[in-house]
């Protein structure tokens, strides 16, 4: 499934581990459950997923079981990175036949190319693959932040169709939406500023945050999108820690542990360099649990 027009509530998938390796039995669990949630679209293997530490087979493997539990149901787009042009090109020529409807393309870490760089970098990619591409904007991750007037020559290829937004600057978000063209898709990945962004007018988010109280998200994303901010921000101001806390320490430790308290995963292990959650943390986080789980009773 191929989505032109990138909007509402964009999920990064967590990828479980169990003994080092991936883990299909909760893999599974996961996209039954998300699968039944309000969301838009599964991203897979991006920096939630730990995608850096997964080979090339353990990528397949994980598209393979998820396209196959899906069966259709919602559309998968493949998180890619890397600072090698032709050696993304070789990437997009290897998944090409996939189970996959986009990509999601970070910026060249650590090279920080010129403006000039990073539109040729695009440039290639949309030429080499005939998939809809998000760009991935995140300097603070990469040391390189993609200006306005360079994403908007990208905008004008026919595939270049969006782009998840962390530039954690708030004019040049604003912007941007305001110059951007039809078609051309704005998502949020910064979790704590959904409601701000879709206030702004951005078409939704990928948000790490969204694997606990789905529901909620997309509640806050129909609302503003319907016109009812005031039922947004009631909502809102019930989730706006939420995102604080799954980020108090490096991500995706915190939703795992979360998860595998929920039962969905069989463990919360990461790869190095990922690390488990500090002890004070998950005592935070299993009386968030509590307090939410005695709220629904």
């Amino acid at each position: 499934m191929t989505i032109r027009y990138p909007q509402g509530i964009w999920l990064p998938l967590v990828t479980p581990f169990r003994d080092g390796d991936l883990d299909e039995a909760s893999l599974r669990r996961l996209v039954r459950h998300y699968a039944a949630q309000p969301i838009d679209g599964l991203i897979l293997a991006a920096t939630t997923g730990e995608g850096l530490t997964l080979d090339d087979a353990e990528t397949a493997r994980l598209v393979q079981v998820v396209a196959a539990e899906l069966d259709g149901k919602l559309p998968i787009c493949l998180g890619l990175s890397g600072s090698d042009t032709r050696k993304l090109g070789k990437a997009l020529e290897l998944t090409a036949a996939w189970p996959v409807g986009s990509y999601l393309i970070a910026c060249p870490y650590y090279t920080r190319p010129s403006q000039e760089g990073l539109f040729r970098h695009f440039a290639t990619l949309a030429r080499d693959s005939d998939k809809p591409i998000l760009i991935y904007n995140i300097p603070y991750r990469t040391g390189v932040n993609m200006g306005n007037e360079t994403l908007l020559r990208l905008a004008a290829l026919p595939n270049i169709v969006g782009l998840k937004d962390c530039c954690a600057e708030a004019a040049q978000s604003f912007d941007l939406l305001r110059a951007r063209p039809s078609g051309f898709s704005v998502l949020t990945g910064e979790d704590a500023l959904f409601y701000n962004a879709l206030t702004h007018g951005a078409d939704g988010g990928i948000l790490a945050s969204a694997h606990v109280e789905t529901r909620l998200f997309a509640r806050v994303h129909n609302a503003v999108r319907g016109g009812n901010h005031s039922a947004a921000l009631a909502v809102w101001r019930d989730l706006v820690d939420l995102p604080r806390l799954l980020f108090a320490e490096p991500s995706p430790a915190p939703i795992k542990h979360w998860l595998w308290r929920a039962g969905l995963l069989h463990s919360p292990e990461v790869r190095l360099p990922m690390t488990e959650i500090s002890a004070g943390l998950a005592a935070r986080i299993d009386a968030e649990i509590a307090r939410r789980t005695s709220l629904a009773a």
